[in-house]
């Protein structure tokens, strides 16, 4: 499965993926769109010539074994140089799995380090905007992205775009049943509540001024 999941990686984002090379660090992820979830997948697979590097940066005591605590450190620094926002804002991103190969199968450059990782979406409206980052380890690095078709009959993706480098993902989707979003409590908090307040005021003023216009008249 996970064999089939790096080959469909590969697939849809197309031909610059037959160019992975030794010397690069090939790092493919996959998103999965959800109404209350973004879930992602990243494949990292470093060439031969530049498994010095990348293997340098996670097994810190050089003895050729990566323990949990170097997993976990690893993983958390690959984060760190993501970045998944919607709508503008910014989503905590949280580690959920972690697999890592052995050195020795790095060594032939058949390990793939594979992360998955969750972010919470927050409410908002029928229109949405997704945009994923991803500057790990930039000076070797070859990046892939794209999305799974949703599983949610409710949403629709309805464009794609990535930069050169494919470093930046952009992705434009529709759901059904979406709140309008808090534009309304964006209004109050710039400060058209005054301008309301006052309405209001000025409407009770006038009333009140009215109603003691008719008491005068009928007590004359």
């Amino acid at each position: 499965m996970t064999t089939l999941r790096t080959a469909l990686i590969l697939l849809l984002v197309g031909m610059p993926a037959l160019g992975h090379r030794l010397d690069e660090y090939l790092q493919a992820a996959l998103l999965s769109v959800e109404k209350d979830r973004i879930h992602t997948e990243l494949h990292l697979t470093p060439g031969v010539a530049v498994l010095p590097v990348v293997l340098g940066s996670i097994d810190s005591d050089a003895n050729e074994i990566i323990s949990d605590a170097e997993q976990r450190a690893y993983a958390e620094r690959v984060l760190h140089d993501l970045s998944l926002s919607i709508d503008g804002d910014r989503l905590r991103l949280r580690l959920v799995s972690m697999r890592f190969p052995k050195v020795d199968e790095m060594k032939q450059g058949l390990g793939e380090i594979q992360l998955a990782f969750d972010a919470d979406v927050p409410r908002g409206g029928p229109d949405r905007r997704l945009v994923f980052e991803n500057h790990h380890q930039t000076a070797i690095a070859t990046y892939l992205v794209n999305s799974l078709v949703p599983q949610d009959p409710d949403i629709r993706i309805t464009a794609q775009s990535r930069d050169y480098l494919q470093s930046c993902y952009e992705l434009n989707y529709q759901q059904a049943g979406g709140r309008p979003g808090t534009k309304f409590f964006d209004w109050l908090s710039g400060g058209a509540w005054l301008g309301m307040f006052a309405l209001l005021l000025s409407g009770r003023f006038a009333f009140l001024w009215r109603r003691r216009a008719n008491l005068q008249q009928s007590n004359s």
